[in-house]
């Protein structure tokens, strides 16, 4: 079957999805986050529950990509206190689809990404004003008591967000940068999180209908874009500070929870 006509998309509709596809490599690689673009682009032109199916396994493209990038930097103590709670999410969020509608998803993954950067904001300032180790080497996820029940708490609703609309990124960014993750240990720990989680996810959603035969094909066409995501990202990370690094992740994560909310 023709690609271009699996869906009905027209050649700008496919433009716009290579362009999604692009920017998911770009996110993997530089500013997790910002594929909530993306998101957004193939909920547009695609049917909403399927654009969800057709985006994840580009998504594990991505996370190939920034994990053979990353892989040295991984906090693997973090990953293991996460993957329990993001389990339960994913479950959570399985059962959330039978029943939601697209606006109802919508609306509750915008408002989650919104109070997340409300609270990752607030919790940069605390840190800077006193003496909180935002830049400790090891982040607090392990550290201590409060450090772990955020982990618990963070892992179910990233596995949920992830589970109903892929948008699990902006809420594993702002956990991962509260406790107080550099850079390269943000992105190791993040890529190798989302391969596992993604793919993870694959057998629901095929459960669920969202990945067949025809959303494949479409994702064959579109994964050669995701590659000079990831080589613009690679290039562009080394050339981005800290501090704007996580200027950049929370500008994302805002724009994708406003986009979730006003759609």
């Amino acid at each position: 079957m023709n690609t271009m006509t699996l869906w009905h998309i027209s050649g700008w509709e496919f433009a716009a999805l290579a362009a999604a596809a692009l920017l998911v490599g770009f996110s993997k690689t530089a500013v997790s986050g910002a594929n909530t673009v993306s998101l957004a682009i193939f909920a547009a032109v695609l049917p909403a529950r399927a654009s969800t199916g057709v985006l994840l396994p580009i998504l594990i493209v991505g996370d190939v990509l920034a994990v053979l990038t990353y892989r040295r930097h991984a906090h693997w103590p973090t990953l293991w206190r996460l993957f329990p709670a993001v389990a339960a999410g994913v479950v959570i969020g399985t059962l959330f689809l039978v029943w939601a509608d697209d606006a109802v998803v919508r609306t509750s993954i915008g408002a989650i990404l919104l109070f997340m950067a409300g609270v990752t904001v607030w919790r940069r300032r605390k840190a800077e004003a006193g003496t909180e180790a935002g830049a400790a080497d090891e982040p607090d996820s392990v550290a201590t008591r409060s450090g772990r029940a955020k982990a618990r708490s963070y892992g179910v609703l990233g596995g949920f967000t992830t589970m109903v609309a892929n948008a699990g990124g902006p809420v594993m960014s702002m956990y991962l940068l509260s406790a107080g993750f550099r850079k390269l240990g943000f992105l190791g720990t993040s890529a190798f999180f989302f391969l596992i989680v993604n793919v993870t996810k694959v057998p629901f959603s095929v459960g669920l209908g969202l990945i067949d035969g025809h959303s494949l094909l479409l994702d064959a066409a579109l994964a050669a874009f995701v590659i000079p995501g990831a080589l613009i990202g690679k290039w562009a990370v080394n050339r981005i500070n800290q501090r704007l690094f996580e200027q950049l992740v929370i500008a994302a994560t805002i724009i994708g929870g406003l986009q979730l909310l006003l759609r």
